[in-house]
């Protein structure tokens, strides 16, 4: 599991980051963030007593990661099997009725396909060889059928259409692409006209190959799994392998402002309509999952149209009767990740909850909700025989698998996949802390102490600001913005849920609609200074704020409305007109429901909260950084705070990735991104080197 790390550690020799420093002591860095493995995805076998699941493992040179397939028992002391060890990536694992196979998707033949191999290893086989790329699929529980989605052109019959198509406006001279209505482009990419539709195919003969497929989801059009995020939790098929569930939105001229995701039902062989199952709910309704006697469809549900954010509940339906009923009325936190226990009495699930992300369980009998697990980030439970499994991370320690009884009892860690790399890695001490934010409420931050912290030495601060906006840093940890490579370049950092933040119940969340520049500013400020007050170790002469996205737009806000507090300021694909930005975005949705409206209806909003309005006050060196393939926040934005800051002879620099989205994917890139920032932050707050890179 850890091959790639000494090729790794050698290819970045070169490309060490900068940071203050802090003698005797080994923090994390970029680099060693990147050479960890990545766990994710525990699927238990039939019988609960292992699990398959996937590890992301870096590949530098590649400036990629590659994903395999291991399999463990859940016995003590067990050690994981690597089923899968080829060039190209293979995921998503599904166990055969018997335990004795494992289907999974490849790209090996160079196209995403299904393919099988003997749980125990051996040779892979291929399952299907379609003209098109799958995306995601399942097995049935009978293991006679599968249920894969692929991005088609709705208008074809068949695969092989749209495949002939796609060769068809490849050979073409011309380039250019006519649309009538929105959803022109959206996150990263443009619209060409497929979508992203389930087909459901046999596995003939005795060499377990798949027919011919079917589609199933009739007239209707649509993405499953929902572009670009989504994944196979978006459909299941029954225990008697007769019926899919699938959540969609449907496509149309309303599609960029509509968060409407239904719950459908539809028979495995097609040839009938679905069937809506959640008519007159305008909110998003995804996840459908069933209890083991197939007689209760658990899903999750958001009420309110338009709304991306809102409150998630867990509904109940009985399948025989059609009603349905609010499992978690009463409790004050989005649900996710919903599993049916096996005996059917509680339905077990992932929440936010005060800045952790933990385990819970709720009595169907009565909806009493009760915890699992304490603290920390967890996601993806699995029940396995007797035993819940799922991924856990921290902020001092990426994701492992860890299993707790359903009975109750102690939490048990399966695997330590980055142990080894790790070794001699300090990680930054953190603790969560509170204090009166904005009208009063109690508002929660986090702060990290760097590594080799010294009792007495004050410690100049790295305050992040997290995106969403109606999100949450959470105990958790990020291969984009963690914490922890900014306490091993010898930061403190300090990070507050300001109102708006999710995990503290749906009034403080909703807090944020109308008011982007006014509560959260005032949380930033009154957080900042109470952090200062309760760790005298922090430094608030040197103080540098950083963010990305709504993170961005903060920053370019404060340039303007508190230009006196920072020494630098770092701006990530952030929000600057917000006039231009409703416009030019994709996801209308967003802006209508925080702003109120369309611009057009509702300029006097969109201008009281508007960073470009206050350029004239900007004075604090800020660092821009954008990639030219986000489509959220398009790059014109970057744009103009960068000619606003050069304009008027501020100290700034601009980044470009023009291969990256809203995020820096690529390892090499944001191996680039944390040396150009930690640079920046150096220069005015750290050991005032220049910067590490003069290519700009």
């Amino acid at each position: 599991m850890l091959r790639m790390l000494k090729r790794f550690a050698a290819l970045l020799s070169a490309t060490a980051i900068s940071g203050i420093g802090v003698a005797g002591a080994e923090g994390l860095t970029i680099e060693t963030l990147h050479s960890l493995d990545r766990v994710s995805g525990p699927v238990p076998s039939p019988s609960g007593d292992r699990v398959a699941f996937v590890v992301r493992e870096a590949d530098l040179e590649a400036n990629r990661g590659d994903t395999n397939i291991f399999v463990l028992a859940l016995t003590e002391g067990a050690e994981p099997l690597r089923l899968t060890d080829e060039p190209e990536s293979d995921s998503e694992p599904q166990w055969s009725p018997d335990g004795e196979t494992i289907y999974f998707l490849s790209s090996r033949s160079g196209s995403s396909q299904v393919w099988r191999q003997s749980a125990s290893g051996g040779r892979a086989r291929q399952v299907t060889d379609y003209p098109v790329n799958l995306a995601t699929f399942r097995l049935a529980p009978d293991g006679e059928r599968i249920v894969f989605a692929a991005a088609i052109y709705p208008e074809c019959d068949t695969l092989q259409c749209t495949a002939d198509r796609l060769q068809e406006a490849e050979d073409r001279p011309e380039t250019g692409m006519l649309y009538e209505s929105l959803f022109v482009r959206h996150w990263d990419s443009f619209k060409d006209g497929r979508r992203k539709m389930l087909f459901s195919a046999p596995i003939e003969g005795r060499r377990m190959n798949a027919g011919d497929p079917v589609r199933i989801m009739g007239s209707l059009v649509g993405d499953v799994p929902s572009v670009p995020f989504g994944g196979r939790d978006a459909f299941v098929i029954s225990p008697d392998s007769e019926t899919v569930y699938f959540s969609m939105r449907k496509a149309g001229p309303e599609e960029p402002r509509s968060v409407d995701f239904d719950i459908y039902s539809v028979a495995v062989t097609g040839g009938v309509e679905p069937v809506l199952l959640t008519e007159g709910m305008d909110g998003k309704d995804r996840a459908p999952t069933l209890s083991p006697d197939g007689g209760t469809l658990a899903f999750t549900s958001m009420a309110r149209a338009g709304y991306e954010s809102d409150q998630t509940d867990l509904i109940l339906m009985n399948l025989a009767s059609g009603d349905m009923h609010n499992l978690t009325e009463g409790f004050d936190r989005s649900v996710s990740e919903p599993v049916i226990a096996p005996d059917g009495k509680s339905v077990i699930f992932t929440a936010g909850d005060v800045g952790t992300h933990p385990v819970f369980s709720v009595s169907v009998s009565d909806g009493k909700v009760s915890r699992v697990t304490e603290g920390f980030s967890a996601n993806a439970p699995a029940i396995a025989g007797d035993s819940l499994v799922f991924v856990e991370r921290a902020l001092n320690r990426p994701a492992d698998l860890f299993a707790v009884p359903l009975s109750g009892g102690e939490k048990r860690q399966l695997t330590e996949a980055n142990a080894e790399a790790l070794a001699g890695i300090e990680m930054g001490a953190y603790e969560q802390f509170s204090f009166e934010g904005a009208e009063g409420a109690t508002v929660y931050g986090y702060v990290m102490k760097p590594a080799g912290f010294q009792e007495g030495e004050h410690y100049p601060i790295a305050f992040i600001i997290h995106g969403g906006p109606q999100g949450s840093f959470s105990e958790g940890w990020s291969y984009r913005w963690n914490p922890q490579v900014y306490a091993g370049a010898g930061y403190g950092v300090v990070f507050i849920d300001f109102h708006g933040s999710t995990s503290y119940g749906q009034a403080f969340t909703d807090s944020i609609n109308g008011d982007w520049g006014g509560k959260p500013l005032v949380d930033l400020q009154l957080g900042l200074a109470a952090s200062i007050e309760q760790y005298g170790w922090l430094d608030g002469e040197k103080v540098c704020a950083l963010g990305a996205s709504y993170g961005g737009y903060m920053i370019n806000w404060i340039a303007g409305n508190w230009p006196d507090r920072f020494d630098c300021l770092v701006n990530h694909d952030g929000l600057f007109d917000l006039r231009s930005f409703y416009y030019s975005t994709e996801e209308l949705w967003f802006p209508e429901w925080d702003l109120s409206g369309p611009y057009f209806e509702n300029a006097s909003l969109y201008e009281r909260w508007n960073p470009v309005a206050h350029v004239d006050k900007w004075k604090t060196p800020m660092m821009v950084i954008q990639g030219l393939k986000d489509y959220r926040v398009p790059p014109e934005q970057s744009f103009a705070a960068f000619t606003a800051l050069q304009r008027q002879g501020i100290e700034s620099q601009f980044l470009i990735f023009p291969d990256e989205n809203h995020w820096v994917l690529k390892p090499q890139n944001s191996v680039q991104w944390h040396r150009e920032v930690l640079s920046w932050l150096d220069r005015y707050i750290g050991n005032g080197d220049e910067p590490a890179s003069t290519d700009r």
